[in-house]
C-alpha cells in the first residue's frame, strides 16, 4: 500500500475536521478475528472528497450520511469518500485481524497457563488495523470506546470506565487524541490499583506475572508519584488525562508507548529474576519519559512527523532529568551519557543521518525511520545545550506558554521557537539552524602547548566537522582540570565553562595560560556537549592510572565514551580498549558504566578483532570480569553484571556448567532462571549443550521469557538442521515478530561461521520479501537482528551493494542495510 504522504495529509486536513469517533469492538472470539464498528463524525468542505484508512480482513458495510458506500471501493487500505456534506457521519462495520507483530490489536497466548491476552498498539499508522479512521497526527478528536469481551476479563482504555457489566464495557469520551494514541487492553490481566491525589493509578500484567507485579508495584507507584509531583512543579497545566494506568504487555516491539491514560510497556520491565540497579534505573527513566509525553506529544502533538523531535527529544531529555531530580536514581545522567548518548552519536555518523528536525518528511514510511538515536538521544543532548544557553527559568516559561497556546491541539517547530524567542528575547534562528536543521556530529579535541616551566603556554579546543556537513556549531561545555594527589586520589582543581561560538574552529582557554599543567584535562566535563570528544595525548596516556581513582561517575562515563568512540572509529586499536577494561573497569563502582562498557567492548571485539585475535580479547574480558567478581559485593549489582559478561566471554564450559549444579558459584550470586539461560546459551554456542537440555530448561521455566530464550538457544545450536529450522521460523510470517527476533539474535555466532556462510547471501535475497509480508517496526526488528554483521568480509559488502542497487527495495530495509554495511566498512578498516 502507499504510505500517507505529507501532501495528502495536508490536503485531507484542509478538507475535513474530525469531531468525534465512536468505536465498538467485539472481542468474544479472541482465537480468530474481531468485529469493529466505527462511527466518525466530521465536518468537511461541501462537495469535497477524501479517504478513510482501513485494513480489514472483511469489509462488511459502509454508509456515509445514511447512504450505502460500495465496500468494493476499498483499495490499498484506503476507502474513498466523495460528495461530502458540511456535516458528515461515516459508519463502517468490518471484521479485523489480530496482530502478531504488536501493530494493531495484538493477540498473545501465555506459554505457561495458555491464557489469551490482547492489547492495542496503533503507532505509527496502525489505527486502520482496528477501526476506520483518518490516520494522521493533526486530525485529533475525542474517542468513545465500547468493548464486548469475556465477562471475567479486565478491559482498560484511554478513558475512564463509564459502565461495565455482563461482558460489556463503555468508556467515557476522551480528550482530543491523535489516532495513534488510542489504546486498550483486554484479557485476564492481573491489576494493582492505587491513587495519587485525584489521579487514579493502576498497573497491569499477565496473571503469570502477578506475584512479581505485586512485589514491584510499590516501587512502580513510588516512581510514578514522584514523577507526577515533579512535573506538577515544572508545568503549569496539571496532568491532563484523568487516570494514569501503566500496562506491561507481552511481545511489545518498543520499550513503551505513551498512550494517554494507558501507557504500555514491554513486560520484560516486570522483572522475574535478579536485576542490577541500572536496570531498575532504566525502568524509572522509561516511566519518566512516557509521562513527559503526556505534555510533549499528547497534550500538544506535532502537526506532522517532521517535528517528531517535539515528542521524542523532549521526552528523552525530561525523562532522564526527572529521574535524576525526583527519584532515588540520582546518577541517571551518567546512565544517559554512557548508554543513550552513544546510541545518538553512532546514529548521527551513519549514512542515514538526518537533522534532529528535518525540513521535510515526505511520508509515514520515512517517518518511521526517524525513530532513532538522533530523534531521541541527540535531540535530548541538543535540549541540554538549549537549557544551558537560556537557563531553566526562561526555558520552562517558554514551554509553559507553548502548552497553554496549543493544548489538545497541534504545533510545529516554528511555534515553539517563536515562543522561546519571545520569552527569552534571543533570536534562536541561528541556533536552530545549526543544531536542529543540520546533520552529523562535530569532533572537539583538546590541543595543549606546554611552557618550559611545566605550565600551560596555551590550551585550546579545536572543532572539526564532517566534510559533507561542514557546520561548526556553538557549544557550551566544561573543561575539567584534574590532579593526581599524593594520597592516591584524583581531584578536580577547577571546572572552566567554555563557550565555543558558532563557526569557531579553534577556541583558546585563557584561564589556563600560565597555570601548572594538570595530570588530566577532561574536555566536556559535565557532559553538556553532543560531540565526539578526543583527549590530548598526555591526558589519554594518564587515563589507565587515573580513571579508577576519579570519584565523579559522570566524568568517568565521559572518558569511557571518548575511548570507546575512538576505537569504534578505528582511530585506536580495540586491543588498547580491552587492556583499559582489564586495568580500570574492576574498580568501577557505577554498575551502568560496567554494563555498557563491557557490552560495547564485547561488540567491538566480536566484529573488529580478527578470528585470530578475538579469543585473546575475550580472555582478557573474562579476566576483567573475574577480577570484578572478587571485589564486588555479594548479591550486588556489580557482581551480577560481572557474572553475566563472564558467562558470555569464557570458554571454560566446565566452570559455568558447574554453576548450573550449584558448584563453585560466587558467594551471593543467585543462579536464577535468567542466569541459567545465559549459561545454557553460552554452552550451546560453544557446542557444549544439546537441544534436549534446551527443552528441559524450557520445561523448568515455561514463561514468556523462557520461551524467547529457548528460541534463541535453538537458533544457536551448531548443527545444519538447527540453522535451517531457525531460518524457517524467522522468515515465516506466522511467527510473532518478537519470537522471530529471538531466533535471529541467536542465529549468527562467531564460532559458527562455517555453518552460516551459506545464509549470508540468503539474507540479501529473502529479506525484500519478508519486508513486503510484514512491514513496519516488526520487519525492522527482524531485519536488523538477522543482518549478517559477524560475516565481516568484502563479499558481504558486495552482496549489500547488490541489494541496494535494486529500485524496489523497501525504504526501511534499504536504511537497515546501508547502516549495517557502514558498520562493516569500519570493522574491515579496524581489522586492517
Amino acid at each position: 500500500m502507499p504510505s500517507l504522504t505529507r501532501a495528502e495529509a495536508a490536503d485531507r486536513a484542509a478538507t475535513i475536521e474530525v469531531e468525534s469517533y465512536e468505536i465498538d469492538l467485539d472481542l468474544t472470539d479472541p482465537a480468530g478475528s474481531f468485529l469493529s464498528r466505527t462511527v466518525v463524525r466530521f465536518a468537511a468542505t461541501p462537495g469535497g472528497s477524501t479517504f478513510a484508512d482501513l485494513e480489514p480482513a472483511e469489509l462488511i458495510s459502509v454508509t456515509l450520511n445514511g447512504a450505502r458506500v460500495d465496500p468494493a471501493g476499498l483499495a490499498d487500505k484506503r476507502l474513498p469518500l466523495t460528495g461530502l456534506a458540511a456535516a458528515n457521519e461515516l459508519v463502517v462495520e468490518a471484521r479485523m485481524r489480530f496482530a502478531n507483530d504488536a501493530e494493531g490489536l495484538h493477540r498473545y497466548v501465555d506459554p505457561g497457563d495458555k491464557r489469551t491476552y490482547l492489547y492495542a498498539n496503533l503507532f505509527l499508522d496502525g489505527a486502520r488495523k482496528v477501526f476506520a479512521c483518518f490516520d494522521q497526527p493533526d486530525l485529533k478528536a475525542p474517542y468513545t470506546l465500547r468493548v464486548t469481551a469475556a465477562p471475567e476479563w479486565e478491559v482498560a482504555a484511554n478513558g475512564r470506565v463509564a459502565s461495565a457489566g455482563d461482558g460489556r464495557w463503555e468508556f467515557a469520551p476522551t480528550a482530543p487524541l491523535a489516532t495513534y494514541f488510542v489504546s486498550l487492553l483486554a484479557g485476564p490481566y492481573h491489576v494493582v490499583r492505587d491513587e495519587h491525589g485525584d489521579v487514579p493509578l493502576a498497573v497491569y500484567g499477565r496473571q503469570s506475572l502477578g506475584a512479581h507485579l505485586d512485589e514491584q508495584a510499590p516501587e512502580l507507584f513510588e516512581i510514578t508519584k514522584q514523577c507526577l509531583d515533579r512535573y506538577a512543579e515544572i508545568f503549569e497545566i496539571p496532568y491532563p488525562f484523568g487516570h494514569y494506568q501503566q500496562a506491561f504487555v507481552p511481545e511489545f516491539n518498543a520499550g513503551a508507548m505513551e498512550n494517554p491514560g494507558l501507557v504500555t510497556f514491554r513486560d520484560e520491565f516486570i522483572f522475574q529474576s535478579a536485576v542490577t540497579d541500572s536496570e531498575r534505573q532504566m525502568r524509572a527513566a522509561v516511566i519518566a519519559h512516557e509521562m513527559a509525553h503526556m505534555w510533549f506529544g499528547d497534550l500538544v502533538t506535532m502537526s506532522w512527523w517532521d517535528d517528531l523531535w517535539l515528542n521524542e527529544s523532549f521526552a528523552e531529555h525530561m525523562g532522564y532529568r526527572i529521574t535524576a531530580e525526583a527519584t532515588r536514581f540520582t546518577s541517571a545522567w551518567t546512565s544517559f551519557a554512557v548508554a543513550r548518548k552513544s546510541w545518538g552519536l553512532r546514529a548521527d555518523q551513519l549514512p542515514s543521518t538526518h537533522p534532529v528536525a528535518p525540513a521535510r518528511v515526505d511520508d509515514t514510511e520515512l517517518a518511521l525511520l526517524n525513530f532513532d538515536g538522533i530523534s531521541y538521544a541527540k535531540g535530548a543532548c541538543v535540549l541540554k545545550q538549549l537549557v544551558a544557553f537560556l537557563g531553566d527559568d526562561v526555558f520552562f516559561a517558554g514551554v509553559n506558554e507553548h502548552f497553554a497556546a496549543h493544548q489538545f491541539g497541534n504545533a510545529t517547530l516554528a511555534d515553539l521557537l517563536g515562543t522561546l524567542t519571545k520569552v527569552s528575547g534571543r533570536d534562536l534562528t541561528g541556533w536552530a539552524e545549526a543544531w536542529l536543521r543540520t546533520a552529523e556530529v562535530n569532533t572537539l579535541r583538546t590541543e595543549v602547548t606546554l611552557a618550559e616551566d611545566g605550565t600551560y603556554a596555551e590550551v585550546a579546543v579545536v572543532q572539526t566537522a564532517h566534510e559533507k556537513y561542514p557546520v561548526l556549531r556553538p557549544h557550551r561545555i566544561g573543561m575539567g582540570v584534574f590532579d593526581h594527589r599524593a594520597d592516591a586520589t584524583v581531584t578536580r582543581r577547577r571546572l572552566i565553562e567554555v563557550d565555543i561560538p558558532a563557526g569557531a574552529a579553534r577556541t583558546v582557554l585563557p584561564e589556563l595560560t600560565g597555570t601548572p599543567a594538570a595530570d588530566l584535562l577532561l574536555l566536556n566535563d559535565g557532559d553538556l556537549a553532543f560531540a565526539k570528544i578526543r583527549l590530548d595525548d598526555a591526558s589519554l596516556a594518564a587515563v589507565p592510572m587515573l580513571l579508577p581513582l576519579l570519584g565523579d561517575s559522570l566524568a568517568r562515563a565521559v572518558i569511557w565514551g571518548a575511548v570507546i568512540d575512538a576505537a569504534r572509529d578505528a582511530e585506536r586499536p580495540v586491543a588498547e580498549l580491552v587492556t583499559l577494561v582489564m586495568a580500570a573497569l574492576p574498580m568501577e563502582t557505577e554498575v551502568v558504566v560496567i554494563e555498557d562498557v563491557l557490552a560495547m567492548t564485547r561488540r567491538l571485539a566480536d566484529r573488529y578483532s580478527t578470528p585470530e585475535t578475538r579469543p585473546a580479547a575475550l580472555e582478557l574480558m573474562a579476566q576483567a570480569c573475574d577480577r570484578l567478581l572478587t571485589v564486588a559485593e555479594p548479591a550486588g549489582s556489580r557482581q551480577l553484571a560481572a557474572a553475566r559478561m563472564l558467562i558470555a566471554s569464557t570458554v571454560d564450559t566446565g566452570r559455568i556448567r558447574g554453576w548450573l549444579n550449584d558448584e563453585g558459584v560466587p558467594e551471593g550470586l543467585a543462579v536464577d532462571a535468567e542466569v541459567r539461560w545465559y549459561i545454557l546459551y553460552r554452552l550451546v554456542k560453544l557446542g557444549a549443550a544439546t537441544e534436549a537440555e534446551i527443552e528441559a530448561e524450557f520445561a523448568r521455566d515455561r514463561t514468556a521469557t523462557g520461551e524467547r530464550f529457548a528460541m534463541r538457544c535453538r537458533a544457536a545450536l551448531p548443527t545444519p538442521e538447527a540453522k535451517a529450522a531457525a531460518w524457517r521460523r524467522i522468515v515465516d510470517p506466522g511467527t510473532s515478530a518478537r519470537m522471530a527476533e529471538a531466533a535471529a539474535l541467536g542465529f549468527w555466532q562467531p564460532e559458527q561461521a562455517a555453518l552460516t556462510d551459506a545464509y549470508v547471501a540468503r539474507y540479501f535475497t529473502e529479506m525484500p520479501e519478508l519486508f513486503k509480508e510484514r512491514g513496519g517496526s516488526g520487519a525492522e526488528l527482524i531485519g536488523t537482528a538477522l543482518y549478517p554483521s559477524l560475516a565481516v568480509a568484502e563479499s558481504t559488502r558486495a552482496l549489500a551493494a547488490g541489494l541496494l542497487a535494486r529500485p524496489d527495495v523497501n525504504a526501511t530495509l534499504r536504511r537497515t542495510v546501508i547502516d549495517q554495511d557502514d558498520d562493516m566498512r569500519k570493522a574491515l578498516l579496524a581489522r586492517r
